[in-house]
C-alpha cells in the first residue's frame, strides 16, 4: 500500500450481512383492479415490502418493479373472482394471497396487503347486475320446474290422457300419436337420488301400471317371494306374502 493517500487504492464494497433481509417498502394507490363482473372495478391500494436475500446475486437493476408487477398479478388473480358487493370478503382473501413472502423470480422476496374502496359508480353498476343475474336465475329455475312438471305428467300415460283432454279436447284422436312418441320417457331426474335409485323406480312404475289384473299380480308376488326367499331376505319375503293374500280370492280385506 502506498504512503502517499492520494495512490491509495480504494477498498472493495463487500455486502453487509445485516442489510440482506431489509425489506425495502412500497405502496400502490388508486390501482383499478377488475372485479368478476366486466366493466366493473375495485380502487385498490397495496402497501408492500421486497427485499433480496442475497443482494450480491440480483440480475435486476430495478427489483421495485418486478415487486410491483407481481403484488398487482397477485392482488388482479384473487379480486377478479368477487363482486364489489363483497367488499370486505375479498378484501381479506386478497390480502392473505400477498401477506406472505413469496419469490417472483429467484432471490427477490415480496409481500403485501391490500385496501379496497369501490366508487359509487362502480358498486351502482354491480347491484343493477346482481339485480338482472336474480332475475335471470328465478326465471330459469320456474322454467325448470314447468318442464320437469311436463315431463312428469307426459311420462304417466294416465295423466298423459289428461293432460292431452284438458289442453287440446277437439284433437282427441291424435292422441295416439303423442302416446306413441312419448314411449319410454323417464321421470323427471331427481338429483338427490342416484341414477340407480330413479332407473328402478321408473321401471317400478311402469311395472305396477302394466300390471291389471288379480291373476298377473298373482304371479308376480309368488315370484316375488320365491326370489326374496331363495336371496335370504325374509322379512321382504313376509311383506310380499302379505300382499298376495290380501289379493288371494276370498281372503278377507286387511
Amino acid at each position: 500500500m502506498s504512503i502517499l493517500p492520494w495512490r491509495r487504492t480504494p477498498a472493495a464494497v463487500i455486502p453487509d450481512a445485516t442489510q440482506a433481509q431489509v425489506a425495502h417498502p412500497l405502496v400502490m394507490t388508486a390501482e383499478r383492479t377488475a372485479s368478476c363482473i366486466a366493466g366493473v372495478f375495485f380502487t385498490v391500494r397495496i402497501d408492500g415490502a421486497w427485499r433480496w436475500p442475497h443482494p450480491d446475486q440480483a440480475d435486476h437493476h430495478d427489483p421495485a418493479v418486478l415487486a410491483r408487477h407481481h403484488l398487482r398479478q397477485q392482488a388482479a388473480g384473487v379480486l377478479g373472482q368477487y363482486s364489489v358487493l363483497d367488499l370486505a370478503a375479498a378484501q381479506d382473501a386478497a390480502s392473505t394471497a400477498l401477506m406472505r413472502w413469496s419469490q417472483p423470480i429467484p432471490g427477490l422476496e415480496v409481500t403485501g396487503s391490500v385496501r379496497l374502496t369501490v366508487t359509487a359508480r362502480d358498486r351502482d353498476l354491480a347491484a343493477a347486475y346482481a339485480r338482472q343475474q336474480q332475475a335471470l336465475d328465478l326465471e330459469h329455475a320456474l322454467q325448470m320446474r314447468r318442464l320437469a312438471h311436463l315431463q312428469r305428467v307426459l311420462a304417466d300415460p294416465h295423466l298423459q290422457r289428461v293432460w292431452w283432454l284438458a289442453e287440446f279436447p277437439e284433437r282427441l284422436s291424435e292422441l295416439q300419436t303423442l302416446t306413441d312418441a312419448l314411449d319410454g320417457l323417464p321421470l323427471p331426474h331427481d338429483p338427490a337420488q342416484d341414477d340407480l335409485r330413479s332407473d328402478i323406480r321408473h321401471f317400478t312404475d311402469r311395472f305396477i301400471a302394466t300390471v291389471h289384473t288379480p291373476q298377473q299380480r298373482e304371479i308376480f308376488l309368488k315370484a316375488l317371494t320365491q326370489t326374496l326367499h331363495t336371496l335370504g331376505h325374509h322379512d321382504l319375503k313376509d311383506t310380499a306374502a302379505r300382499w298376495h293374500n290380501r289379493d288371494d280370492p276370498g281372503s278377507t280385506p286387511t
